[in-house]
């Protein structure tokens, strides 16, 4: 007869010691809460994203041993090697760690909170209003499908374009300028156009509501969906046409909190523009088209910086994956005179 405390009985005693010391350990090692205001988007997508791996993990253990085992309130304890890893993206979210375009400091957050953080930084830009005798100077790069018959589409070469944008609001017949590979040429509209969703000027732009309520139910009864489309991103689509102008901090902050109230927004964690620049991407598909709109931010400062149409689905003779259209955002700034362009310091040559 064994005596007590040796053999089998000792071996496990000293087991459930040693794993009780760890447990005990590791409660120590993580990181206090937080005594701040934790902004609630971030804050409610981590704890959603912690208690399914502590779940995940639970749901792998036989289920004799889940009834025995009670609830913990702080279930830091046992846990899987993916949930302390998160736990630790936490610690640093919660803390404030890293810049508004710090990506470790946000990771893997939703499509709402990306979206928060980019009204953010556009309320902080510094945008100098503009005049009607102005004009609004953009340069891009970018190509579009070539659309076949049966179908199918081919992407054609990518090119360089200038556009000067007229301010004026009143209905005028020439709105602008183009320059590309065949030279310059005049943008005019039959009948004449004025200020408005189809040719938003800085001034028009600066007359929106900044309450993206208010703010998106305008852009809904303003925008006309084309057959086919769905109204949520035809409405998607054209506050994309929009981002590439000039517009006032606070309008620009609305449009993105608008952006997050449309159903099916998504985030994409990479996406490349035309000009090959790597970045976070906000992305809706058309339910009835199957074809991706996607609109892509610097990583670090959250400038828009271009997007992407292409399809989700094979359809007809297209297949998925398929790019229809590329668009890069190079420069844009204001200047006084047709065929003039920005310098750096915003002064016109």
């Amino acid at each position: 007869m064994n005596a007590a405390g040796s053999g089998p009985d000792r071996a496990e005693h000293e087991k459930a010691e040693h794993e009780e010391a760890e447990r005990e350990e590791l409660a120590r090692l993580l990181p206090a809460p937080a005594e701040r205001d934790v902004p609630s988007e971030p804050y409610l997508h981590h704890k959603d994203r912690l208690m399914q791996h502590i779940d995940d993990d639970q749901n792998r253990t036989p289920a004799l041993a889940r009834k025995a085992r009670p609830r913990l309130l702080r279930p830091a304890l046992v846990m899987p090697a993916a949930a302390l890893a998160l736990v630790g993206a936490l610690a640093v979210t919660f803390t404030g760690g890293g810049g508004s375009g710090d990506s470790a400091a946000q990771p893997r957050e939703t499509a709402t909170v990306l979206l928060d953080r980019i009204a953010g930084t556009a309320a902080k830009s510094d945008v100098q209003p503009v005049r009607q005798d102005q004009f609004v100077y953009v340069k891009s790069v970018g190509a579009g499908a070539e659309m076949k018959e049966n179908g199918a589409s081919e992407l054609e070469p990518r090119s360089e374009r200038e556009v000067w944008k007229s301010q004026r609001v009143k209905r005028i017949n020439k709105t602008g300028e183009i320059h590309d590979d065949e030279g310059y040429s005049p943008m005019y509209e039959l009948g004449g156009s004025p200020a408005g969703i189809d040719r938003p000027t800085y001034q028009w732009l600066a007359s929106l509501p900044t309450d993206p309520d208010v703010l998106l139910k305008e852009l809904y009864r303003m925008t006309e969906a084309e057959d086919g489309q769905e109204k949520a991103q035809a409405v998607f689509e054209q506050i994309g046409r929009l981002l590439g102008d000039v517009m006032p901090p606070e309008n620009a902050a609305a449009l993105y909190k608008a952006v997050a109230k449309i159903p099916g927004v998504t985030r994409q964690e990479d996406a490349v523009d035309a000009a090959g620049r790597h970045g976070f991407a906000i992305v809706r598909v058309g339910k009835r088209t199957w074809v991706a709109n996607e609109w892509i931010f610097d990583r670090d400062s959250l400038a828009y910086l271009g997007e992407r149409e292409y399809r989700t689905k094979d359809f007809a003779a297209g297949k998925k994956g398929d790019v229809l259209s590329e668009y890069a955002l190079l420069e844009h700034g204001i200047v006084d005179h047709y065929r003039e362009r920005p310098q750096g310091d915003g002064t016109t040559k």
